[in-house]
Order: C-alpha cells, then structure tokens, then sequence
C-alpha cells in the first residue's frame, strides 16, 4: 500500500435508514430488499461517479443478514450493475467465499489494518479497532510480510458496539446517534446486567469469531426496560467492556490500540475502554488516517487483492481452514 485517495461520503436520511433497518435479517427476495438494494447501488454511485483515474471500485454492499454457521450471508446490492452504471469494473461479493469454504466471512478488513500496520512504520504488535455497529479488531504483528500467514493476525468481532446505541437512541430520543455519547453520559450503566451480557458463550469464545448485527437482539430486554438514560449508558459501558474482555484473546501484548470507526467520537465509550487497557489508546488520525473512511478504503484495498489474486482472509481472521481469496469482479 502507497497512499491515499479522495475521499466523499453521503449520510443516508432517516427515511433510508428506516428503510435500510427493515431489512435486517432478511434474505434474497424478501419484500423491500431489492428497494434496498437500488438505494445502496444508486448511493454509491453518485459518489464514485465524480472520481477521476479509477480503474477498479471496491463493493461491499449493505448487510442485511449473515448466518455463517449456515453458509449464508447477504449483502444487498449488485457489482455488476453498479459497474454497468458507473462504466468501470466492480469488485464486490468478498464474503461469501469464505463462508462457502467454512469461515465466518467477517471480519474482511484485518488483512488492510496489517497493510496500515506496516504502511506507518509500526514495528511492535499492536491493535486496530473499528467501531462500528459491530465492534471488530484486529491484532497485528507488522514484523511479518505476508498478512495471511498464521502469526501476523489475530482477528474478531468484540461484541455490539454503536448499532443498539443508534437503534435504541433513534427510538427514544428521535436521534440518528448519541453525539460525542451526550445521553449516556447523564446516565448510569447497570454493572450486573453488563457482567450477565459478557458471560454468554460468544464472548468466551476463542477467537476468530464473528457476530450478526441482530444475534443479542433477544438479550437486551432487560437492558431497554431501564431508565433511559441509563440505558444509553449501559449500551455504551457493555461495548467497551466487550472491547476490554477481547484484549485476553491476544497471542501477545500490544504496544497500542488505534481506534477507527464513528464509536471513537463517542466520548463515554473511549474513556471507558482507555480506563480498562493498560495500554495506550489513539484514533486512528494519530496515524495520519481518516477514522471515518478507513471502512471504505478497505475495501479498495481488498479490491486490489482480488484483482490480483491474493488472499482476502485466512484462518486466524474468520477461521476459514485455508487462506481464501474470493471476491468477484463485473465490467461493464
């Protein structure tokens, strides 16, 4: 990896998001879900649309369902004819090869933090962070070249992180997301229910690993039935709590966690995982990155990995039994 490009980047408006949430668990052919699918292959293209010098996109599509352990995982939206819209080749499906092949099929974007580890000049372990509606992480050691071999990643979803915040402030409050984490800040996290949350069996579990963003939906009940305020709380204690109890899982300490994702601007979150590690915590900016984009960028990266027949995942990133490289390519 040299560098960067630009960036661009569209929020999608509450009637979307409404949209996009009524497809959660559902699978091909389910009502709406070709809807969602031309909303997220007509929103990506008008972003990459205005891009110049581009000769491979990198697609990932929304998830709407994901059920490893059944060989199934859905991401809404079309390569081939966003590629046929854009008048460029599309890299796109890089899940379902490696769920084909026995993997979890998440998380993809290890392989790409190994590539920052290395692109910055980092020479100890460390950890990359992403915080979005699930947590996932990635432990790195940049001393090894090749990111698919067995001792240079350790990767896996923590836990849920901003998705039950978002959806559980958007019901109550009529926000999209609790900003810098005001609301829970005037709340009180109920430690004993956080304490029941983490003693279930995908936390124990070794690692890799990999969660749907609706598998805990049944075990937040007594969670909502709180105060509000102590909800939100609660909510964004247990996400940090996940990350922290994560960091047992490592094959070695790290030097340092950098954190990317919307949940590094949720003030509340960070102090609490700052005050579980006894390592430092960074955004990812610290690194010259954009915590905002590094999502997308990663899946330029993948795209470039399956252009040229590399790996996309391995058995310490989604317990695939080999090294898969996946992934399609359309053109128009």
């Amino acid at each position: 990896m040299y560098g960067f490009g630009p960036v661009a980047y569209r929020p999608y408006s509450a009637p979307e998001q409404a949209l996009l949430r009524s497809g959660f668990g559902q699978w091909h052919g389910a009502e709406r879900v070709d809807q969602i699918a031309t909303l997220v292959e007509s929103t990506h293209h008008s972003l990459a649309k205005d891009f110049e010098g581009v000769d491979l996109v990198g697609f990932h599509g929304q998830t709407l369902a994901h059920e490893p352990a059944a060989g199934k995982t859905h991401q809404a939206g079309s390569g081939a004819r966003l590629a046929q819209a854009l008048g460029l080749a599309v890299a796109w499906d890089f899940r379902s090869e490696d769920v084909a092949m026995g993997g979890q099929g998440a998380p993809l974007v290890p392989f790409f933090h190994h590539a920052l580890a290395r692109w910055a000049g980092l020479d100890r372990p460390v950890a990359f962070l992403n915080l979005g509606g699930v947590g996932n992480i990635t432990w790195i050691d940049p001393s090894q070249e090749d990111p698919s071999a067995l001792a240079a990643c350790l990767a896996f979803d923590t836990g849920p992180a901003n998705a039950p915040i978002n959806d559980f402030v958007a019901h109550i409050f009529g926000q999209p997301y609790d900003k810098d984490g005001a609301i829970a800040a005037q709340g009180q996290a109920n430690l004993p229910l956080i304490k029941a949350f983490l003693s279930v069996s995908y936390f124990l579990r070794k690692p890799p690993k990999s969660i749907d963003r609706n598998e805990f939906s049944s075990l937040f009940s007594d969670i909502l039935a709180l105060d509000p305020l102590d909800a939100a709380a609660t909510l964004t204690k247990l996400a940090a709590e996940a990350v922290v109890q994560s960091f047992l899982h490592f094959p070695s300490p790290v030097s340092a966690l950098y954190v990317a994702g919307g949940g590094r601007h949720n003030q509340v979150m960070m102090r609490a995982i700052e005050a579980g590690l006894q390592v430092p915590v960074f955004k990812v900016e610290e690194l010259g990155l954009n915590g905002d984009m590094l999502e997308a960028q990663a899946f330029a990266y993948l795209a470039a990995r399956v252009l040229y027949g590399l790996p996309l995942s391995g058995p310490t990133t989604t317990g695939v039994p080999r090294a898969v490289k996946g992934g399609l390519i359309s053109r128009p």
